[in-house]
């Protein structure tokens, strides 16, 4: 009776980790959360899943309660003799067993008492890496436990693959998206790095706004691919130095809707189905006087608002050959003069809160080995708000002098002449 007790308790056990580590397909997350599963089930103090690294031969873990990424040769320690035996080992004393390396505690200060290893296996019995618990609650490791961790495993080792296999997906997706706005970029001189940029400033908007993980990939996305329908505008007129005539003008505002048209064709999906209307909504203003749809306010989506006020500011600050950047107290006052006609205010005034030595990071990311850690925090606590008023003060205080000429030094580029 008490056995049967026992396997339906362990049965409802499973299904609750099984049920947990389904849902999550980011790796780091992932090996978070079953971590937590397995401590919490197996009721002991650590846990570590060890990931085995065929290519460099190494076991490695990004994340391990109480420690760092753990990195080392996948024959090494109780796990490396795991990994190489495919055998469950189980230490009821740590310190009296000479495959345990004490210099570990030593160096972290934590003291092992008993530890429960255990492989893991794919589908085709291969093993692909390690649960390592250590220090059980309330004395030994039992063969239960043993079959609880060995029952876990299989059932993690799947999840793990395929949040491998989702990850080396989404590196070739990035890479992928990358290049498509090298290629915009790469033809305008002018505007390189702009895609980048661009990218970089709305990730820094999703933090102040508390934008969801999930409209943060749609809005990165849809910021890489923002100007990709200028690879449909005519060099000549991409690149022209002069006054635009007003039919090279139409012309050029005629990316907008090539952009769309062209990511249609992408097979976006999920969340990822909304990129193109996002990235070609950039040039739409509140009014309704923008393009290419000359959408209004509610109907314009709220990412396309974010894209809309980096793209102006990165225009402003960008140096060309023939101007150099615009002054930032004159950048913010045209961004929030457009506040009701080209911008949503909610969308100018989180921009605003971003701080000025990310700001900076950005604006200078070709130099970013040039920037001097103590000058970025020094203005780590000020913002585009603050400086504005620090810029305007009839008697600006001592602080406010060091942050302008801090800022400044950076924003006009003088500390590439010194």
């Amino acid at each position: 009776m008490q056995d049967s007790h026992w396997e339906h308790e362990r049965l409802r056990l499973l299904l609750k980790v099984a049920s947990t580590i389904s849902r999550e397909m980011q790796l780091d997350k992932l090996l978070r959360v079953i971590m937590d599963e397995v401590k919490s089930v197996l009721q002991c103090d650590r846990c570590t899943v060890f990931v085995l690294d065929r290519e460099r031969n190494e076991l490695w873990s990004k994340v391990a309660h109480g420690e760092k990424e753990i990195r080392f040769a996948a024959h090494l320690g109780i796990a490396g003799h795991v990994a190489t035996t495919g055998r469950v080992i189980n230490i009821p004393d740590a310190y009296a067993d000479d495959r345990f390396n004490p210099n570990i505690d030593k160096q972290t200060g934590y003291h092992t008492q008993t530890i429960l290893a255990a492989p893991m296996r794919n589908k085709l019995g291969e093993i692909i890496g390690v649960f390592q618990t250590l220090n059980k609650h309330d004395g030994h490791f039992t063969g239960e436990d043993e079959e609880t961790l060995d029952a876990i495993s299989a059932l993690s080792a799947t999840q793990i693959e395929n949040a491998q296999l989702y990850e080396n997906q989404k590196k070739t997706f990035d890479s992928f998206l990358e290049t498509l706005a090298s290629t915009i970029d790469a033809r305008d001189p002018l505007t390189a790095g702009h895609s980048q940029r661009i990218t970089l400033y709305a990730a820094e908007m999703a933090q102040v706004l508390h934008l969801s993980e999930k409209e943060m990939e749609v809005l990165r996305v849809s910021a890489l691919l923002h100007d990709y329908g200028k690879i449909a505008v005519r060099e000549a007129v991409l690149t022209k130095e002069d006054r635009l005539t007003e039919s090279e003008y139409k012309h050029i505002r005629n990316h907008a809707a090539y952009t769309k048209s062209i990511l249609e064709k992408i097979n976006f999906t999920g969340a990822l189905r909304q990129v193109p209307l996002i990235a070609a909504s950039h040039h739409e203003r509140v009014d309704g006087t923008g393009y290419p749809a000359g959408l209004v306010d509610e109907q314009i989506p709220k990412l396309s608002k974010i894209l809309a006020v980096v793209d102006v500011f990165d225009a402003l600050t960008s140096k060309r050959h023939y101007r150099t950047r615009m002054p930032f107290h004159e950048v913010i006052q045209t961004l929030t003069a457009g506040i009701g006609t080209q911008f949503d205010p909610r969308y100018v005034n989180a921009f605003k809160q971003i701080k000025l030595d990310r700001l900076l990071h950005i604006l200078e990311h070709e130099h970013v080995d040039l920037l001097h850690r103590a000058d970025l925090s020094s203005l780590a606590d000020y913002d585009s708000i603050d400086y504005v008023a620090a810029f305007q003060a009839p008697f600006p205080l001592e602080q406010e002098k060091r942050l302008i000429m801090t800022f400044q030094t950076y924003y006009l580029q003088q500390y590439l002449n010194g």
